[in-house]
């Protein structure tokens, strides 16, 4: 089966007017983001992918690689309300969520929301939170939602938290458990920009320290945000696309497609991941203007959407192997039919 019938779509489909116009918008924060972050092409795609799809990200990387400044900037590029919280080992669940409090002058209590009540959340060097932090931010990652006193309170909508931390550093560090880390659509690994990107990156931030940084062209509104995730959610995936996902997810549970590194896991990806790689597949094919999911979308975001939904056996660990090497190889060997 060749690549164009995996990525077969009905004749009948067309793109309205509307839709183009959206699209527009949207390229149009692309192009925002990417102006303040050079070399950071793959890190704007992702961050809308989240956008597109609802997910939340995990950005890892060496410190000064604009992590930080990346989430900012899409902040203003969106028309919602917008929270940083930086990590540290004494912080409180509270911190995030919020208290009640006595009101004294009523007789009552009053909750007092914390910043996890915002639109988009930055969690700065989230493994620097505690085990009892983490669990408060698994309940609003999973559910939408956070119970404090006995009370459940719902989240905005949209909601999306994109997390970041650092890999060099362990001291005073609490690893995110599997539960937490499976919440994340994707694990993006930022890397050291090259010479040329590093040159332009200098540039860039003279011409910031000299004048004001340039404004975001545009800030979509809650409604568009809808809307374009609603379009993309309905970008089309050809039944032979997804079984070639099944495949490619089934390869970290069974001997059949890649024995030898299958041997080298511990803990396969559950069909959520097998889910989370068709839906970021469908907000890049958005991005990229088509209105059908191919097969590059699916294995350019294989590492990022199922390494760190795998385990790896103490073998494999103690060899050098990385969970974004095992899934490499699976997406080499598990071909598009």
């Amino acid at each position: 089966m060749s690549n164009a019938t995996l990525a077969t779509r009905p004749a009948t489909s067309t793109v309205p007017v509307a839709d183009e116009a959206l699209r527009a918008r949207v390229f149009a924060l692309r192009d925002g983001l990417s102006h303040g972050l050079i070399g950071a092409e793959t890190l704007v795609e992702r961050l809308l992918i989240g956008l597109l799809t609802g997910g939340h990200l995990l950005i890892e990387g060496a410190p000064g690689l604009a992590k930080t400044r990346a989430v900012k900037r899409l902040s203003d590029g969106l028309d919602g309300s917008f929270a940083r919280i930086q990590c540290t080992p004494d912080l409180m669940p509270a911190d995030l969520t919020g208290t009640t409090v006595w009101r004294q002058d009523a007789g009552d209590f009053e909750f007092l929301p914390g910043p996890l009540f915002h639109s988009l959340i930055l969690v700065d060097e989230v493994n620097r939170a505690p085990p009892k932090v983490q669990s408060a931010l698994l309940e609003s990652m999973a559910e939408g939602q956070i119970t404090v006193a006995g009370h459940t309170h719902v989240l905005p909508d949209p909601f999306m938290v994109v997390a970041t931390q650092n890999p060099i550093e362990h001291a005073g560090t609490f690893p995110l458990p599997e539960a937490q880390l499976d919440r994340f659509l994707l694990h993006v690994v930022v890397e050291m920009p090259d010479e040329a990107s590093e040159r332009r990156i200098l540039d860039l931030v003279e011409g910031e320290l000299n004048h004001h940084a340039e404004a975001m062209s545009v800030k979509l509104t809650v409604a568009e945000i809808r809307a374009a995730r609603a379009a993309a959610l309905n970008v089309h995936v050809s039944s032979a696309l997804k079984d070639y996902l099944v495949r490619l997810v089934a390869g970290t549970r069974t001997d059949k497609a890649a024995p030898d590194l299958r041997a080298s896991i511990e803990h396969p990806a559950s069909p959520r991941g097998t889910l989370a790689l068709m839906l970021a597949g469908k907000a890049r094919a958005y991005l990229r203007g088509r209105d059908h999911v191919i097969p590059e979308d699916i294995s350019d975001l294989a590492a990022d959407a199922l390494a760190h939904r795998i385990g790896l056996t103490w073998r494999a660990a103690a060899e050098g192997q990385t969970a974004r090497g095992i899934i490499t190889g699976l997406v080499q060997r598990v071909r598009a039919l």
